[in-house]
């Protein structure tokens, strides 16, 4: 009798962290939907990198602090030849001058094929203050892919003095 008591404890515990994380997901979504909807009202031609890029990850809310040792971390959706295919987690460690905190989106554009394998792969890594675009009027006409990724963010509050040399690294997870 015990047994069955514990097997249904921790089946009952089961499906409620599943349903908690599809929750979540289903959040995360949303969230990204709206931060493609802000990211193209703050810069109508940034639509031609959604359109023409082989695939693309947003991150809806990426929270980021330091004080001489920060780091960044946010979850967003992954799409594939404009197909929502899986999530995608983002952390990133900074050292160097900076202090403050801030909240902002990110949308990373992969040009081909072979660099967003790399991300399904969770090989990709990238210093996105140095590369990235923030997001304005006609910001994404001069905007380029470097070794075949282009990275805009858009601030959404907080303040941050930065200098700062650290590595965003994504991970990858099918839907």
């Amino acid at each position: 009798m015990k047994r069955l008591s514990l097997m249904l404890l921790l089946t009952f515990f089961a499906i409620l962290t599943n349903a908690q994380d599809s929750k979540k997901d289903q959040q995360i979504v949303e969230d990204s939907q709206e931060a493609k909807a802000a990211f193209l009202e703050d810069d109508p031609d940034m639509q031609s990198f959604f359109d023409n890029s082989y695939a693309y990850i947003i991150l809806p809310n990426v929270g980021k602090g330091g004080l001489g040792i920060g780091g960044a971390a946010g979850n967003g959706v992954a799409f594939e030849k404009g197909e929502f295919i899986g999530y995608a987690r983002m952390t990133q460690v900074t050292i160097g001058f900076q202090a403050g905190g801030q909240a902002y989106s990110e949308v990373v554009f992969f040009e081909s094929e072979e660099e967003f394998d790399r991300f399904k792969e969770n090989k990709i890594e990238m210093a996105a203050q140095v590369s990235a675009v923030a997001a304005a009027s006609g910001a994404s006409l001069n905007a380029e892919y470097v070794d075949g990724v282009a990275v805009f963010t858009r601030t959404k509050g907080g303040l941050m003095y930065e200098a700062s040399v650290g590595g965003q690294q994504f991970k990858y997870r099918e839907k």
